[in-house]
């Protein structure tokens, strides 16, 4: 049985890497507006960010909705 996820576009990606690349693509500010939570518009850093959103569900799937547009559109 192969564990390849040939549908899932976001397989093989750090959840590190798809923050890192909205924050240098929007910035902080720009992705607060965006997705309203609190880790991107109160003292953000990208550590607490990812902290924040590796326990919460709902905003990790907007962050990973807002990263395949952010892909989407740069191909």
């Amino acid at each position: 049985m192969s564990n390849e996820q040939p549908n899932n576009p976001l397989h093989g990606i750090k959840f590190a890497e798809i923050v890192e690349t909205l924050v240098d693509y929007y910035g902080f500010e720009e992705l607060g507006e965006r997705i309203r939570i609190n880790c991107f518009t109160s003292n953000p850093s990208v550590k607490s960010s990812l902290k924040f959103l590796r326990r919460t569900p709902w905003a990790r799937e907007k962050v990973e909705k807002l990263y395949l547009k952010v892909i989407q559109e740069s191909t």
